[in-house]
């Protein structure tokens, strides 16, 4: 459950880290790193002046296909509590939503939910692609069949990130609540194996592991197994958590969170994977940080929210037309009403886009109280 819009470091400090990686991936995983420094530079101009109202247009939809799903994962709240309504993103609403900003350079299918649940998932992928829209989604695994895998690479699907938080089943279990770690594995390995069979580049396939002290462990056997199974980019996922957890079960929570407390042994836990990935050939990156190990430690600012640009760069809608400011949001605080900006069945997205609740949401992003969700996001969340 992952967000395309990182904060970013100074652009000099991305050429170098780009300029010290060059050498040291494989071909596939330099190619996915200079793919995606482009996809996410584009969208952030940290040194433009920001007012609650914005002129252009948003460049990313998050469209949630589904808030269904067949996992009981530990670390989100779709486990714990009914947010919405089941349901699946009605095919006239997506259409009508994307053919309101025909011009989008990026949707990410995925929210709170299984986007492969969806049985029209690929075609909802090849009418964004008719449309030269870059579409990534991310996913559990369970359901990547050779029938489903082929149809997203026909499809024309950009990226397909698998959340996958364990290298071993046991560990699996205990993040994601099932018994499927073995299954996921096979389905990855077929699927990187059938690409090659195709030489079909895409989609970008990656691997992703929720940092927390539970599992930090895994990591260097992570990156192993990515490789192991053709997976050439890992990202260390910051989780993002409540102040008072859901359940007594749940692992969202700050005693599980390695930021800004991260031990001795974890941090060279993640310098290890480093190396290990480096040797491999594997881009080994974290969620919206040039480093795994940048992601854990806080910026030094004093308010760390005013560096966000999602508000003006991105619309997040539900399955049921509920419009939110981004995907992190369900994962910082209980509840969609505070943070609920408009609803797509009864307005137009550019009247939600421009209109007061978005306007009163940006203007608290620039002031020293936030809204309550942001206060609590988690800043290096996803590229």
């Amino acid at each position: 459950m992952s967000t395309p819009l990182p904060i970013l470091p100074p652009e000099d400090l991305l050429d170098k880290f780009d300029k010290d990686k060059k050498d040291k991936l494989s071909p596939a995983a330099q190619q996915a790193e200079e793919e995606k420094n482009r996809m996410r530079r584009y969208f952030e101009n940290p040194k433009e002046q920001l007012s609650p109202t914005v002129a252009h247009e948003p460049v990313c939809l998050y469209l949630e296909t589904t808030n269904r799903c067949n996992l009981l994962c530990t670390t989100c709240p779709r486990t714990y509590e009914q947010l919405e309504p089941e349901a699946d993103m009605p095919w006239a609403l997506f259409t009508s939503l994307i053919d309101q900003y025909p011009n989008i350079a990026r949707v990410v299918l995925h929210g709170i939910g299984e986007p492969m649940l969806v049985k029209d998932l690929a075609q909802r992928v090849a009418y964004l692609k008719a449309r030269n829209i870059y579409v990534l989604f991310n996913t559990n695994g369970t359901l990547l069949t050779k029938t489903n895998g082929r149809a997203l690479i026909e499809a024309g699907l950009d990226e397909l990130r698998v959340s996958l938080d364990a290298a071993e089943p046991e560990v699996f279990q205990m993040v994601r609540g099932k018994d499927f770690f073995s299954k996921i594995v096979a389905n990855v390995k077929n699927f990187t194996q059938m690409q090659r069979e195709l030489n079909a580049p895409k989609p970008r396939v990656s691997l992703w592991l929720t940092g927390l002290r539970e599992t930090v462990d895994q990591l260097p056997n992570f990156v192993r197994l990515a490789h192991s199974i053709g997976v050439t980019e890992v990202y260390l996922q910051r989780l993002v958590f409540f102040e008072d957890p859901m359940s007594e079960n749940s692992l969202a929570r700050a005693e599980s969170a390695l930021f800004e407390h991260t031990t001795a042994r974890e941090e060279s836990v993640i310098r290890e994977a480093e190396s290990i990935a480096k040797e491999l050939g594997v881009m080994f990156s974290a969620s919206g940080a040039v480093d795994p190990g940048e992601s854990i430690r806080m910026q030094r600012t004093d308010n760390p929210w005013s560096l966000c640009r999602r508000p003006w760069s991105l619309m997040y809608i539900t399955a049921n037309g509920r419009v939110l400011p981004c995907c992190i949001a369900p994962f910082s605080m209980k509840g969609y009403s505070s943070f609920t900006l408009g609803d797509a069945t009864q307005s137009s997205l550019r009247e939600i886009w421009s209109g007061p609740e978005y306007q009163r949401f940006r203007e608290g992003l620039l002031t020293s109280s936030p809204p309550p969700a942001c206060a609590n996001c988690g800043l290096r969340w996803s590229l």
